[in-house]
């Protein structure tokens, strides 16, 4: 980030292309979400924002966990908006890939429900065992984990504090797909390498609708995806698409 007069504390960031790299940097702490985290989230999603150049966001961790969890301080209950890390991950509007690279406990678990897609590796637990410190889930999951696995199976992780490995995660529909440690790194570019070559504004689109169906009636939901079809031909994204299928050959999306 060119305006930044130092570099993050807790996070680390790198370019691939169109793909960037957000890698939770607190390893000596199984990378658990501080208040500097969650800050640096926030601010670095409204940058992600602003970059066309970006196309897809991949989120890592840094050593052997995803997250695991939130500081084990003294948190008044005024003061947890400042710990909502993964609403500034859910604010992100770019595609946003969660590689679970270890666990996902917790508010980590929570930072991973804010990405669009999550792929484990098969050592990787995952739960959000807060009740067992008098708390309940404040960054949303409460709200994406039954989305995902539905009313009953979220509720019973929740007041259990079950810990579930990746394998039942992927059978409950938690996680798309569980790869090999070692085969991680390559599942999560080929995933986000594909979504890169997609149009970036119809990328956008589909992501709005599809965060707002669950929020809105059916026919709503409907309207919404015929006003944002049609807004997209209005773009030279979708002029090219045309062109590129006639001339039978890669198009070039410029995000326009």
């Amino acid at each position: 980030m060119a305006n930044r007069s130092s570099p993050f504390k807790t996070l680390q960031i790198h370019r691939r292309g169109p793909q960037l790299r957000i890698t939770l940097n607190r390893p000596r702490a199984a990378n658990r979400v501080n208040a500097q985290m969650a800050l640096e989230l926030a601010e670095l999603a409204e940058w992600v924002n602003r970059e066309d150049a970006i196309r897809v966001v991949v989120l890592w961790g840094r050593g052997s966990a995803f997250s695991s969890g939130w500081e084990a301080v003294r948190v008044r209950t005024s003061g947890q908006q400042s710990l909502l890390a993964a609403a500034a991950i859910a604010r992100i509007e770019k595609p946003v890939v969660a590689a679970i690279n270890g666990d996902a406990v917790g508010q980590g678990l929570e930072l991973a429900l804010a990405a669009d897609l999550r792929i484990a590796s098969r050592g990787a637990r995952l739960g959000m065992p807060h009740l067992s410190r008098g708390a309940i889930p404040w960054d949303g999951g409460t709200q994406r984990l039954p989305r995902l696995i539905g009313r009953a199976r979220a509720l019973e992780m929740l007041l259990t504090g079950e810990i579930i490995d990746a394998e039942e995660a992927r059978r409950i529909g938690l996680v798309g797909q569980t790869v090999e440690p070692e085969d991680l790194k390559a599942a999560v570019d080929r995933v986000a390498d594909q979504i890169a070559r997609a149009a970036p504004v119809a990328a956008r689109y589909a992501k709005e609708a599809v965060a707002k169906a669950t929020d809105i009636p059916l026919d709503d939901g409907m309207r919404l995806e015929a006003d944002l079809s049609i807004l997209l031909h209005t773009t030279r994204d979708r002029a090219e698409g045309i062109r590129s299928f006639l001339e039978r050959r890669p198009p070039r999306f410029q995000g326009r």
